[in-house]
């Protein structure tokens, strides 16, 4: 699949700290090549190092990720932008044009970065959340075209 082919997508939640990130990885790790992924905030705080952690148990790096606001993203194309949080999808504007957009809720996981055998669990739940409905929905999508 060339660039031109790849789907384009940007995942957004409020901090772009967690959800927004791991769904963004878990994609670009998953479909590797068929889908370029993006992920951004409308109040962004950074990356959250748990994470960061639990990603990384499951062989995918998002450490170099950086914690952006959708600004950056305002004049691009997407084939789907997709909203991970309530707030987010709330506080989405209407500014990307011709695109699918969906909205996709996952629990908030802890806004710490203690890794506490609890909150390192609670971002397993949530990674292993994201990555289920994912690969559900881009699987699925992906055959219709």
């Amino acid at each position: 699949m060339t660039e031109k082919e790849k789907i384009k997508v940007l995942f957004l939640c409020t901090a772009n700290a967690a959800r927004s990130q791991m769904a963004a990885g878990i994609v670009k790790h998953d479909f590797a090549g068929r889908i370029e992924t993006f992920s951004a905030g409308t109040n962004p705080k950074g990356v959250s190092r748990l994470a960061v952690m639990v990603l990384d148990e499951i062989g995918i790096n998002i450490s170099a990720e950086t914690s952006d606001h959708l600004d950056k993203y305002r004049d691009m194309d997407f084939d789907y932008v997709i909203t991970l949080c309530d707030d987010a999808n709330e506080k989405c504007p209407v500014f990307f044009g011709g695109v699918n957009r969906l909205h996709m809720g996952f629990p908030d996981p802890p806004h710490t970065n203690d890794p506490t055998a609890e909150n390192v669990q609670k971002f397993r739940d949530v990674r292993d959340a994201i990555r289920a409905r994912m690969q559900e929905f881009f699987s699925r999508m992906l055959i219709k075209n």
